[in-house]
């Protein structure tokens, strides 16, 4: 006879790997699709458009070609605004990992008044929508000279990213035990040496997540940079370079695709590095009695 506990074990056995089946090929299948219309020619995709694979014979790079260089009317390559984010970008993860990791750390470690209480009030500013401080920090940067520049892009990401950020690292520092920072401290270290040499490598798992977010954020903004960069096109990031392609009439969809690519792959090779981090760090440290 076949008992009901083997019957549960074979059924959400199989279930389970299903259920992996079906997330995996929702998440897989719009970035295949989307890598296959960019390595197919035009023509061919005019022709036979729901078709979903491709000989190798098939394959044509000059739909990347026609994205990394520059355009004929003096705009950016994919490649020089690759760079533009990219600097914005890691500089706004050093720049917020920098105020946010002693916010946090003071937050959680040292007592205050309101000190229970203040780290929701850094998440007031998310319940203004982004449209409505574009207004004030339009007028603000144009009177301090910043628009137009990276780095006021990079400030203004910042601006944004600092408060979900002491958020974030405050919830997980809140688990790190406090008798490592008090062996620390009888062993002669500081308040700051403690944070840098004990807290900040324990916290590795939650500052590698926290800089991911960070990351995609400052990499994937397209209102501020719209706002700010709107009037030179050289400090255009590559979100505003995907949004030219976008909206020009006389642009293939296969160019389109190669450019939405472009944009994506540095994402994905981010976070499987990060996930590489995040595991390490999961083993970073120990509380020994």
């Amino acid at each position: 006879m076949v008992d009901r506990d083997s019957v549960e074990t074979k059924v959400f056995g199989a279930l389970r790997w299903v259920v992996i089946a079906g997330l995996a090929l929702a998440t897989l299948f719009p970035f295949y699709y989307m890598l296959l219309l960019s390595v197919r020619p035009i023509e061919e995709l005019l022709r036979n458009p729901g078709r979903l694979w491709v000989s190798f014979s098939e394959w044509t790079a000059r739909t990347y070609e026609e994205v990394l260089r520059p355009t004929d009317d003096g705009g950016q390559g994919m490649l020089a605004l690759l760079g533009n984010s990219a600097f914005v970008s890691v500089g706004a993860v050093v720049l917020t990992l920098l105020v946010a990791i002693p916010g946090a750390y003071a937050v959680t470690r040292l007592r205050f008044f309101g000190s229970r209480h203040v780290h929701f009030l850094f998440l007031a500013v998310y319940l203004f929508p982004a449209i409505l401080l574009a207004v004030p920090l339009f007028v603000l940067f144009t009177k301090l000279g910043l628009r137009g520049s990276l780095v006021g892009l990079m400030i203004v990401y910042i601006a944004q990213t600092v408060p979900v950020s002491i958020y974030m690292l405050r919830n997980y520092l809140a688990t790190v035990p406090e008798g490592i920072e008090e062996a620390a401290a009888i062993d002669g270290c500081s308040r700051l040496q403690t944070l840098w040499r004990v807290t900040v490598p324990l916290a590795a798992p939650a500052i590698a997540a926290n800089a991911l977010y960070v990351f995609m954020i400052a990499w994937n903004e397209f209102l501020f940079a719209l706002l700010f960069l709107v009037e030179d096109r050289s400090q255009w990031t590559v979100s505003l370079g995907l949004a030219q392609l976008a909206d020009g009439v006389e642009v293939p969809k296969t160019v389109l695709m190669a450019g939405s690519v472009v944009l994506t792959i540095p994402i994905v090779i981010l976070f499987y590095a990060a996930e590489r981090l995040l595991t390490e760090g999961l083993t970073s440290g120990a509380d020994k009695g």
